[in-house]
């Protein structure tokens, strides 16, 4: 080995044995994680090395995150000041820390005289969705994780199209990687041409420019729509047939998607904003600040939060936790990626250990194989708690709905998994409307009519093969 070779090589472990210091240091990190990460990097060390650099940390650049802070200060202050009235005296006592754990992450405060109806099925949700664009007169503003050039998707296009011909301002979010088919399209040329305004979000950064920008995996999952500031539709439907051509052999996917309407908009409006004037440039302000607050008589109260990387450290996991915790009577949870962190799974088990009929209810089929294994290893330890586990069999069950006591319900674009709960941009709404709550529930209840139950000695005559790979998988959750 000559003297280059050599100092190479003692550069590379100075900078392994670096990136295994930072590991260990870094603030904020659960212990198990930190562990999963210096195990990778002691079995990997130049594979582990480069991806702990690249993906071992949820940042972003500093000037991104002042520029985010500036906008979204900006944009909180054209909220109307709260009601005199407490709002939250007409949530149940048991429910109103959750509302206020919203409340403090959001940064905003809890309406009331809120509308909403949830959408039979995801062909009717976008049937719907284009039938309020083509009514829409001053504004139109989506924001989809995954938009197709599938028949769905195609229709909200044209209709986009058909709202910026006759004048209607549109702007289009649609996350780079996972819209990148249709960034790459003429669907995107031709509506760029009708005269909406587009912005690929979270763009890749190229070589080192990700030293300037974000980790190159941070995604915007949110789904956010708002039309003429008066009309929002939100849950975890993406812009795509339930067929979704790109992984259509877990088809069809099952979704949820909630048509809102009086103050619940406007916040709505904020989170979409916020992220648009970030990545564009383009001040929102006056244009938000011109849209009409319409609080609906006999309404209900409801939240908008918008969570990621720039929130505090376990927010989204401090929401589901708030509202399991006011449970008293039955819970039920639908998510298709659960990689919990200790936090929320003590949370759940703690509320079926009280007495609580606490049902999960994941799909059979993941199409994320590693994802899918690390969710059915905490079967044994949900179902020691008195958990019910059921296995949705008629495709891949993408909805993420939490229902307490028939009562209270977190909707939304977040999964109970790492990147949802750390690292993606995120939008959900937690809402108290027995009526709407009974639309949600009802939707629960035709996915648990085509599911299995798992019992519990099925669970605990699992092969030691099969125990060794799930237990091995979780081991390297906090890496998914």
């Amino acid at each position: 080995m000559n003297r280059v070779e050599e100092i190479g090589l003692a550069l590379l472990l100075l900078l392994h044995l670096a990136v295994i210091v930072r590991a260990i240091t870094l603030d904020g990190r659960e212990p198990y994680a930190r562990a999963a990460w210096v195990m990778m990097l002691a079995l990997l060390p130049i594979v582990g090395t480069i991806i702990y650099l690249l993906f071992g940390e949820p940042w972003m650049s500093g000037s991104l995150r002042r520029k985010a802070r500036t906008v979204y200060y900006a944009l909180d202050g054209l909220l109307p000041a709260p009601a005199s009235v407490d709002v939250l005296q007409k949530v149940p006592d048991r429910f109103r820390n959750a509302f206020r754990t919203c409340e403090h992450i959001a940064r905003w405060s809890t309406d009331t005289g809120n509308a909403a109806r949830v959408a039979p099925d995801s062909d009717t949700a976008i049937a719907m969705l284009v039938e309020d664009i083509d009514r829409a007169e001053r504004t139109v503003h989506l924001s989809f994780y995954i938009w197709l050039t599938d028949h769905n998707g195609r229709k909200v296009v044209e209709a986009v199209c058909r709202a910026a011909r006759r004048g209607v301002t549109c702007r289009i979010v649609a996350d780079a990687i996972g819209s990148r088919d249709l960034i790459r399209s003429p669907c995107w040329r031709e509506m760029e041409q009708a005269g909406a305004r587009l912005c690929a979000s979270l763009k890749a950064p190229l070589g080192l420019a990700f030293l300037v920008g974000h980790r190159l995996d941070l995604r915007n999952h949110r789904k956010v729509v708002v039309i003429d500031g008066r009309i929002a539709y939100g849950g975890s439907q993406n812009c795509a047939d339930p067929a979704f051509l790109v992984k259509r052999r877990f088809a069809p996917w099952v979704d949820i998607l909630i048509r809102y309407e009086g103050p619940i908009v406007r916040q709505n409006q904020l989170i979409f904003a916020s992220a648009w004037t970030v990545e564009t440039g383009e001040d929102l302000a006056a244009a938000i600040g011109s849209d009409p607050v319409a609080s609906l008589p006999d309404g209900f109260e409801a939240i908008a939060v918008g969570t990621g990387p720039l929130s505090s450290k376990g927010a989204m996991t401090d929401m589901f936790a708030a509202v399991l915790a006011g449970a008293e009577r039955r819970v039920v949870i639908t998510t298709p990626y659960f990689v919990p962190d200790p936090t929320l799974l003590s949370a759940i088990v703690s509320c079926a250990r009280r007495g609580v009929v606490t049902t999960m209810v994941f799909p059979r089929r993941n199409d994320n194989r590693v994802v899918g294994t690390i969710c059915r290893s905490y079967y044994p330890a949900l179902s020691r708690a008195g958990v019910r586990i059921f296995e949705y069999c008629g495709g891949l069950l993408h909805a993420k709905t939490l229902v307490a006591d028939s009562a209270v319900a977190l909707v939304g674009s977040s999964n109970m998994d790492r990147r949802s709960l750390d690292l993606n941009f995120e939008n959900n709404i937690l809402f108290h409307s027995p009526d709407l709550t009974a639309q949600v529930e009802a939707h629960q209840q035709r996915w648990l009519a085509q599911s299995a139950e798992i019992p519990a000695d099925e669970i605990n005559r699992r092969s030691l093969p099969r125990r060794f790979v799930q237990n091995l998988a979780t081991m390297f959750g906090p890496l998914f």
